[in-house]
């Protein structure tokens, strides 16, 4: 790696205003919930953490960088902080790190977690160079993370309370004790709850500069609506710095924080730039291949021809893949699609239908069918057009866009209510 660690505007001050930064938002779920968090991460208003307007794929991600960098050359960190958590998402999270790195050898690249599940990859990310790892550690107490985190999930288990923060913090100490040991540089985020754990952040400082940490960043509470913490006021200044003044005689502090979006791009303290946003968007709409997981597409079509079928209409789906040194598409099989009526318990039926697909081609669809295969992890495409073309392009990454329909009508004339029965 030759570009020096110095270069990261995020540990160092007096880069922040030379060198920029880039978030890829690829990890969409989290492991913990805090009662200060509203999931609700798809908005372009606010500026905090886990806020983004687009989630792309690892492939995704890597085009936007492509394109954020030429736009951007200033960019010398290359980072991962949600808009969930880096390793709630392992498999996304690790695959867009080999691919920037693979890409960009000499770009530092970070993650920012909440430790839980970091422990398992830390290896892997000394492997890749991964230069900086930020933990949040709102606690040590595990009387007052009882009373932040409403609940943890490990290894497909649920803890509350307590217990909840005894395995957080037992997983955060332990993977702040391995990064040190594997030479990564560890920052610390401790968010000030007033009320809550505004006298105890001293301690986490404490506490964790003696396990090594490197640099501490005191980081105001965003008060959000609709969370538990939400008549909550954010700290007042004077306490943040009194704060920062006492924590200081631990480790060394981060003032400059901005409390950054999961897009968050650019220089520190600017706004996301029309220009890249723009090409956040169009990275979030190229189309995702299959993959070994996912093998295959799915289309719905009235005679197996032609991609003119609306969703909710849809009695068959076709299936497609297409062979490695293939230039076309070869017809799997036929699936009968789960009867009408049902409302989302149809649409999960159909996921869990097409669980071997990454897409789905649709001549129209409703917003419910549509979120809950998103959510499944199936892309849902509305094209017009014939249905080999639409299968190579979702093989060969080639662009659709003369076959996206602009209006989703369908055969009543009118736009789909999602409620299972194609002309609610």
């Amino acid at each position: 790696m030759t570009i020096s660690i110095e270069k990261h505007p995020c540990f160092n001050d007096e880069s922040r205003h030379t060198f920029g930064r880039i978030h890829l938002p690829v990890a969409p779920k989290c492991n913990i919930q805090c009662n200060y968090c509203n999931r609700k991460f798809d908005c372009l208003n606010e500026n905090r953490p886990g806020v983004t307007s687009k989630v792309l794929t690892p492939h995704q991600a890597l085009l936007y960088l492509d394109k954020a960098v030429e736009l951007s050359p200033n960019i010398s960190v290359v980072g991962i902080a949600g808009p969930g958590d880096p390793f709630a998402n392992p498999e996304e999270t690790m695959e867009t790190l080999r691919l920037v790195r693979k890409n960009y050898p000499d770009m530092l690249l970070c993650v920012a977690t909440n430790g839980l599940n970091v422990l398992d990859y830390i290896d892997e990310l000394k492997e890749l160079q991964v230069s900086h790892v930020t933990l949040t550690i709102n606690a040590i107490d595990p009387q007052i993370g009882a009373e932040i985190y409403a609940w943890v999930r490990h290894r497909k288990k649920m803890y509350r309370d307590t217990r909840a923060a005894e395995m957080l913090l037992h997983n955060q100490l332990e993977a702040l004790k391995k990064l040190k040991a594997s030479g990564i540089t560890a920052k610390i985020n401790a968010i000030i709850i007033p009320g809550i754990n505004d006298r105890h952040i001293v301690d986490v400082a404490r506490a964790t500069a003696e396990m090594g940490a490197d640099i501490f960043n005191c980081l105001p509470y965003y008060n959000t609506r609709e969370t538990v913490f939400e008549n909550i006021p954010e700290p007042h200044p004077e306490l943040v710095t009194s704060i920062q003044r006492k924590t200081s005689q631990y480790l060394p502090q981060m003032k400059h924080c901005a409390r950054c979006r999961a897009d968050a791009v650019g220089i520190i303290g600017q706004d996301n730039s029309d220009a890249l946003m723009k090409q956040l968007q169009e990275a979030a709409t190229m189309p995702r291949k299959p993959d070994e997981h996912r093998p295959y597409v799915a289309v719905t079509s009235m005679e197996g021809v032609l991609i003119n079928q609306h969703l909710g209409e849809a009695d068959r789906f076709l299936i497609y893949s297409m062979p490695e040194n293939s230039d076309r598409p070869v017809f799997v099989e036929s699936r009968e699609a789960p009867p009408a009526g049902g409302g989302s318990m149809r649409w999960e039926a159909v996921a869990s239908q097409l669980s071997d697909c990454r897409a789905l081609l649709v001549n129209g669809v409703g917003p419910s069918p549509e979120k809950v295969l998103k959510t499944s992890g199936i892309d849902v495409y509305t094209l017009d057009g014939v249905i080999e073309e639409g299968v190579s392009g979702i093989y060969t990454g080639k662009d659709m866009s003369q076959m996206s329909r602009i209006s989703q009508m369908h055969a009543c004339k009118t736009s789909c209510s999602g409620t299972g029965g194609g002309c609610g």
